[in-house]
């Protein structure tokens, strides 16, 4: 018998300066719409009505209000970037839809009207500061796209890093897809920082990435670089000398060794290739479209009330380790790691968290006195200092 249908809206830029990401994460939808469709565990099924704003931030609110008047659909899942959610959340709010969120983002938001799957920056920023703290510098060189997820992601290592007594030595802005960066590398080279922390998007980073090895190698240095977004696909765009070495935040790397995880990998490169890899917002893409499911299986409708009640404390043993969403802010508990990116456009996984984290979206419970050995042993430098996460004015 056919499956009575759900309407569901899937928003991402296939084209523009981060097509390639945008791309990553439709395919997954699709996937995970294609598994909830052809299951017996569940008795309706998904059709999806897809929308490209193509990168352009306004394009994002025509397209959820699309989505909206001529699909009627109450579910939406995309938004790669904060600035694109940002756009997309006054609609869903207004209408009394639920977006899907499946990006890791910079934190400091919670709405009623939000489900969001990405890692918050306690499960990302923090213990990649701590690493870099414990193991290699407390003064660091900023490199990021001029928009909200760098401003806010650079405003918590700021006030980690000074609170330990290090400096941000420069921050350095390019516009989302701007490829110019020689005068950001050339800085880099002439100061030889200890540490680069990178927040550039999409186009952006690759160039700089490339542009900064091949600097690096003429100039005789190694300079080590942090990100809280590099994935398999990208080290892939990149290419293989300028995409080793870097260290890298996530909840999920391709190379999790875990049999849900293995089955995931399995039935995605038999779908979309073997020299194909799955990147942390694909599969959190994906995990967006199953906990919609089996929310909506819970609460035995598509009614986004029922849905979001049903679709609090649901333990989802995803490919990157049990998952569920946070009754009290709607945000994720997830497993933090951290990664090396080696050759053959994977990550090597050195640490992980020994639980799944719960969501602190507001770095309310941070306690920058167990932060680690770093921060402890510069106590004198740093002179007296707040116990929690200052409150810039």
């Amino acid at each position: 018998m056919t499956k009575p249908s759900i309407p569901l809206g899937l928003i991402f830029s296939r084209s523009g300066p981060y097509a390639m990401m945008g791309r990553e994460m439709e395919k997954s939808a699709l996937m995970a719409v294609d598994e909830v469709n052809q299951s017996d565990d569940f008795d309706f099924a998904f059709t999806p009505h897809l929308r490209d704003p193509g990168g352009i931030v306004p394009a994002y609110h025509a397209a959820c209000d699309d989505l909206i008047r001529a699909a009627q659909v109450e579910h939406i899942v995309g938004c790669y970037t904060s600035a694109s959610r940002k756009m997309v959340i006054p609609i869903v709010e207004r209408t009394e839809r639920l977006l899907w969120h499946p990006a890791r983002y910079e934190g400091f938001e919670s709405s009623d009207n939000v489900i969001y799957v990405g890692a918050a920056p306690n499960h990302t920023v923090v213990p990649l500061v701590r690493h870099m703290l414990e193991n290699i510098s407390s003064d660091v060189f900023c490199a990021g796209s001029n928009y909200v997820w760098t401003w806010e992601t650079n405003r918590v290592l700021r006030e980690i890093v000074t609170s330990a007594g290090g400096r941000i030595l420069a921050e350095r802005l390019l516009e989302l897809g701007e490829t110019t960066v020689d005068h950001i590398v050339r800085e880099i080279i002439e100061r030889k920082p200890p540490a680069i922390f990178n927040t550039l998007v999409g186009e952006s980073s690759y160039a700089f990435m490339r542009a900064l090895h091949e600097a690096s190698v003429r100039a005789g240095l190694c300079i080590p670089m942090l990100s809280c977004s590099l994935c398999e696909p990208e080290l892939k765009m990149i290419g293989s000398a300028a995409s080793v070495g870097c260290v890298t935040s996530s909840a999920y790397f391709e190379s999790i060794e875990d049999a849900e995880n293995r089955a995931f990998v399995a039935r995605w490169k038999a779908r979309h290739g073997t020299d194909s890899h799955v990147s942390v917002d694909g599969q959190s893409t994906y995990v967006c479209v199953m906990l919609l499911a089996r929310a909506i299986r819970r609460a035995g409708s598509a009614n986004v009330a029922s849905v979001r009640r049903a679709a609090t404390n649901h333990r989802y043993d995803s490919p990157q380790g049990p998952i569920w969403v946070d009754p009290d802010n709607n945000h994720c508990f997830l497993t933090p790691r951290l990664a090396r990116s080696v050759a053959g456009n994977q990550f090597e996984i050195f640490w992980e968290a020994e639980a799944p984290e719960r969501p602190d979206p507001y770095l309310s419970n941070l306690d920058l006195a167990a932060m680690g050995t770093r921060l402890e042993n510069r106590m004198d430098a740093a002179g007296k200092r707040q116990a929690h996460l200052r409150v810039v004015k």
